[in-house]
């Protein structure tokens, strides 16, 4: 094993413990933090959307931990979740939310330079970008 497939796996496992632990937080302890997340435009009760998205990272966290055979997919999937709740951050910051400590514009606005860093470690630490890229190249 190379130390750069250690590093992927290290950073897999990491990203899946975060995964399932912050998808518990959603579905227990910060709830109501999250619910601030949840733009104001969205048709569907803020609890609901709390609910769903904490049982997704759940199922995905899971899926890093549990599955390394599918890491790929799981890659992908991950990386396409951080995208799809992005939305959620940009609201928060519009809108002026506070949670999780993230109180004053500059804070939200700081947080959304990370959520490109959590797709990138999503689809790095999967292996998810390296096959896409070889398949284009054997193409």
């Amino acid at each position: 094993m190379s130390i750069g497939s250690i590093a992927r796996t290290v950073g897999r496992l990491a990203l899946g413990g975060t995964l399932i632990f912050t998808g518990v937080s959603h579905l227990t302890v910060a709830r109501e933090e999250f619910q601030a997340q949840v733009p104001s435009w969205v048709p569907v009760d803020p609890d609901l959307v709390v609910v769903l998205s904490g049982v997704a990272e759940v199922g995905l966290g899971a899926a890093l931990v549990a599955l390394p055979r599918c890491k790929v997919p799981v890659g992908w999937a991950t990386g396409a979740f951080f995208v799809g709740i992005f939305p959620g951050n940009i609201a928060q910051y519009v809108e002026g939310k506070d949670g999780f400590g993230l109180d004053t514009d500059q804070a939200r606005l700081t947080r959304l330079f990370f959520q490109p860093v959590l797709v990138a470690w999503a689809l790095w630490s999967t292996e998810a970008w390296k096959t896409w890229r070889e398949g284009r190249r054997n193409s």
